[in-house]
């Protein structure tokens, strides 16, 4: 081979103001997003975070005098007495003469387990047990503050339709 056919070796050249930056950026360790409300253990992101929102909603909504509480007990509707005690989370509040009262049940002790709801009035038991937001993939503190708020808002509870 005669060295004009000879092809030139490559020489290093100096980076491009472009490949630098991605050198620099794919040399720094990227922020590692902080863990979702929702992953917390069931208990502490029912007390720390899904019961302080709920109240917050209701303070919003001008709804005073609202009594939140997380208990595990058994399950208050007509023809449940002989099944398994499981969390709830149990509000009541006084409106128009009448002690409304409604519980959110977690079934498997986890947010995206399986959930139910009931409601009554005047401190009686529940008459009927209904399944609680069902159809999301994936449970976030706002769609059970925001579920909470539209089911007692259905019921009229928290202001005329």
């Amino acid at each position: 081979m005669t060295d004009a056919n000879k092809q030139p070796e490559a020489t290093p050249t100096a980076a491009t103001p472009k490949a630098a930056a991605a050198e620099t950026a794919a040399a720094k360790p990227k922020k590692e997003k902080p863990p979702a409300l929702e992953s917390k253990p069931f208990a502490d992101f029912i007390q720390q975070d899904y019961l302080p929102a709920l109240q917050k909603g209701f303070e919003k909504l001008q709804i005073a005098g609202v009594a939140l509480q997380f208990i595990k007990q058994k399950i208050p509707v007509v023809g449940y007495a002989d099944f398994p005690e499981c969390w709830q989370v149990v509000g009541q509040w006084q409106a128009e003469q009448q002690l409304r009262q409604f519980n959110i049940y977690f079934y498997d002790e986890d947010i995206q387990g399986q959930r139910g709801f009931s409601a009554t009035c005047t401190g009686r038991d529940a008459s009927t047990l209904e399944s609680f937001r069902i159809d999301e993939k994936k449970v976030t503190l706002d769609l059970l503050v925001l579920g909470t708020l539209q089911r007692l808002n259905g019921q009229k509870w928290l202001a005329l339709n």
